[in-house]
């Protein structure tokens, strides 16, 4: 049995192609295609349904330290309308799972994967101390508006909108219906996650996909994106197998947290940090036109096995295969050569870094 959105009846409507994803009954694709999909995106705008995906609260004056003792991210520094990348990381250096934490000034909003729900919000509760509480928002929805095109189109709507950069957050109202607005997203493109009731829904979809701008996309295309802009997935790219450096999030671990450590796996982490990790995440270009995806075989030009690919596919703005793997570390300079097993021939393939697409986020 899988859950539904509040938008659900409008992905029919629109004649999406529905699939089974994280408990969910999501959109896939539309008659527009994948491929029209992603291109809307780069170009103009697109429309996600990402109610899948868990929303929670965490409240109280020890809300700090208590997130501080499960991620490596500096939450004491995170400002009031500021949103943070981090994740959740075990004893081993591990990623459990990967989320956004937003200060909302009297509380933390975090929106975690859909497909982690029961497993992250029974580890905070298993680790939050007396006086913080955790609330998840079953009442929300969330759709994502994500292209170059997405701040025209939403700001006669949200006029704080416009007002946001790259990771910040505010709450406004549509039509006396409270929101929140968080500039960020999932496809290296400027846009925007709105965090509302979820009643609300669908007449705020209606009104997005009603201009000319924007088209409506599913998790084809969510993923094609992604894979472009070279974001991890977790469960492909980023798992409890791997540890944040060798997944090239060094990045998301501020200076203080470095230095003072304090957090799950900290021993491991910050020695990989220092003295470099035995594998890391890159993206490889293969050449020809067959996609290399998960699970493929990475090997050397003599045949030895150096790594796996953890995601892979085509890539329509590039118009080439693109594929993310982890090689040993000897082996992840750009430019290096490297062969793919796909149905037991070898395929030549090039190491490239990331992302294969520029971000396009307003700083």
């Amino acid at each position: 049995m899988t859950d539904r959105t509040a938008l659900h009846a409008l992905h029919q409507e629109l004649g999406a192609r529905m699939v089974a994803f994280a408990g969910w009954d999501m959109p896939v694709s539309y008659p527009l295609g994948v491929m029209g999909e992603h291109a809307a995106a780069r170009e103009r705008a697109a429309l996600f349904d990402v109610s899948h995906m868990c929303q929670a609260e965490l409240r109280g004056d020890g809300a700090v330290a208590a997130l501080e003792a499960l991620v490596p991210a500096s939450i004491a520094t995170l400002k009031p309308g500021k949103a943070r990348y981090t994740f959740f990381t075990d004893a081993d250096g591990g990623i459990l799972d990967d989320l956004i934490v937003s200060n909302a000034a009297d509380h933390f909003y975090l929106v975690l994967n859909a497909a982690r729900r029961e497993h992250d919000l029974g580890h905070m509760r298993a680790h939050l101390p007396d006086g913080v509480d955790l609330v998840e928002r079953t009442d929300l929805a969330m759709i994502a508006l994500q292209g170059p095109k997405a701040e025209s189109v939403l700001a006669p709507i949200v006029p704080a909108a416009a007002d946001l950069a790259f990771m910040e957050t505010a709450t406004a109202e549509i039509g006396g219906t409270p929101v929140r607005v968080s500039r960020l997203g999932y496809t290296g493109e400027d846009g925007f996650e709105i965090s509302l009731p979820a009643e609300a829904a669908e007449a705020l979809a209606r009104r997005l996909l009603g201009h000319a701008d924007v088209e409506a996309a599913g998790l084809g295309a969510r993923d094609s994106l992604r894979m472009e802009a070279g974001l991890c997935l977790y469960g492909n790219d980023i798992d409890t197998t791997t540890s944040p450096v060798e997944a090239g999030l060094g990045w998301a671990i501020q200076k203080r947290r470095r230095e003072e450590g304090g957090f799950p796996g900290a021993e491991r982490i910050l020695r990989e940090l220092a003295d470099g990790p035995a594998r890391r995440l890159v993206g490889l270009r293969p050449e020809g036109r067959a996609p290399a995806r998960a699970g493929t075989v990475i090997a050397t030009a003599d045949g030895r096995d150096i790594g796996q690919v953890t995601s892979g596919g085509f890539g329509p703005t590039v118009q080439a295969p693109v594929s993310m793997g982890y090689v040993e570390s000897e082996h992840a300079a750009e430019g290096t050569d490297v062969a793919l097993m796909i149905r037991g021939k070898a395929h030549p393939a090039r190491v490239t870094t990331l992302p294969f697409v520029s971000h396009n986020y307003k700083r």
